[in-house]
This record gives C-alpha cells, structure tokens and sequence, in this order.
C-alpha cells in the first residue's frame, strides 16, 4: 500500500473490475495496488477491493478498485457495486475464446447498471503467453473502436501495461470530472449574471486537458 494512504485526497474515484472468473482480475489489482502477483490466486467470492493513491496533474487521487466475482452466480450480488463506479476494467483472457466472447454479455450489463459517463477500457488480459493466444490484439481493438472503448493488452505476471491501464482510466476520469466542474461553474455564472448577483472569482485557475488517448 503506499505510503500516502493517510493523506487527503481531492479526489476519491471507484472503479471496478469485470470479466469472466479466471481471467487475471485479482491479480491485476494486486499488481497495481501492491504490486504483487500470485500464481496459486482463487476465485474471488463476492467482492474484494483495495486503494491506491495517484497523482494526476497537481492532484492526489485515491482509487478506490473494486475486484467483482466473475462466476454466474455472483453477477445478481455485484451488480449493485456498479453503481457509483465511475470507470471499469472489462477484462478477458486473450487465450480463452469464450472470455472473450462473453464481454458484450457483460459490457450490456455494465451498461445496465453504470453510470452514462463511465470510462470504460477493454483489457486483454495475459499478453505473455503468446503461443497460446486465442484472442488477435486487433481483433480486441477493433471490438473496443466499434463500442466506443478504450483498448490495452495487459500481463499481470510479467507487469506489462498494468500501471498504464489504471492510469490512463483514471486520468481520463479526473479530466472528465474537471470538464463537469468547469461547466458547473460556467452555469453558475450565467446564472448569477441573469439574476445580478455579484460574481467573485476565485483566484484558481481552471484549465481543461484532453483526454488521454485510447491506446
């Protein structure tokens, strides 16, 4: 856990994981909130989740990660974790062919349940094992293009683009929370003008960033 678990935050976000059972999602989280990794990883029962504090731009972040059972008999109990959440992980084994189909069966769900504005990545889990690949990277990314996603292939065992696939789901979180901000004051502004209300700005400088590219 980091150190600057105890710190205040400006920003509490929470994300969550989703995806067939067995597809590495436990140990993602483990990789990025501890970089950590276990071989001998059980199924989640239920819901797990962990912290991690990021900085993004000038300010701290603590992720709240949310790790969802992906057995069938889970899915009615975690639904109700993806409320709130305002990114996702939708992950798949790139050896396993039916991890990979059954992401429409989830993203529908996602959908269901999410809020409209979640940033969502689709993630293919497992790069490493090249020799047993199931799943084609552009076959993944043209999945992803057509529903709007963010797209990453990912190993959790050797640590490859796991820090990047949090961190781009969280920047682009923080850089839409930050654009809502901005139009909330904007609205604000008009409105105070419309009644004539004196206006006091605040010496804060509010920029807006684009969002990080989906890779």
């Amino acid at each position: 856990m980091d150190d600057t678990y105890d710190e205040d935050c400006d920003y509490l976000f929470k994300v969550v994981l989703i995806g067939d059972s067995g597809v590495g999602k436990s140990n993602l989280l483990s990789r990025f909130a501890k970089d950590e990794f276990r071989l001998d990883s059980k199924p989640t029962i239920g819901v797990e989740f962990a912290y991690r504090n990021i900085k993004v731009r000038d300010k701290l972040i603590k992720a709240q990660i949310w790790d969802t059972a992906g057995q069938e008999r889970f899915r009615a109990i975690t639904s109700s974790y993806y409320r709130g959440a305002m990114g996702a992980l939708l992950v798949y084994d790139i050896t396993r062919k039916s991890s990979y189909e059954n992401v429409s069966k989830w993203l529908l769900e996602l959908r269901e349940f999410g809020g409209q504005d979640m940033v969502v990545i689709l993630v293919g889990n497992k790069s490493d094992l090249v020799q047993t690949r199931e799943v084609e990277k552009e076959e993944g990314k043209g999945y992803a293009e057509t529903e709007g996603l963010c797209f990453m292939e990912t190993s959790a065992l050797k640590n490859l683009n796991v820090e990047e696939v949090f961190l781009q789901m969280i920047t682009k979180i923080y850089d839409i929370t930050r654009q809502r901000s901005l139009e909330g004051k904007m609205d604000e502004k008009q409105i105070n003008v419309l009644s004539g209300n004196e206006i006091h700005i605040c010496d804060d400088e509010v920029t807006t960033t684009k969002q990080a590219n989906c890779c």
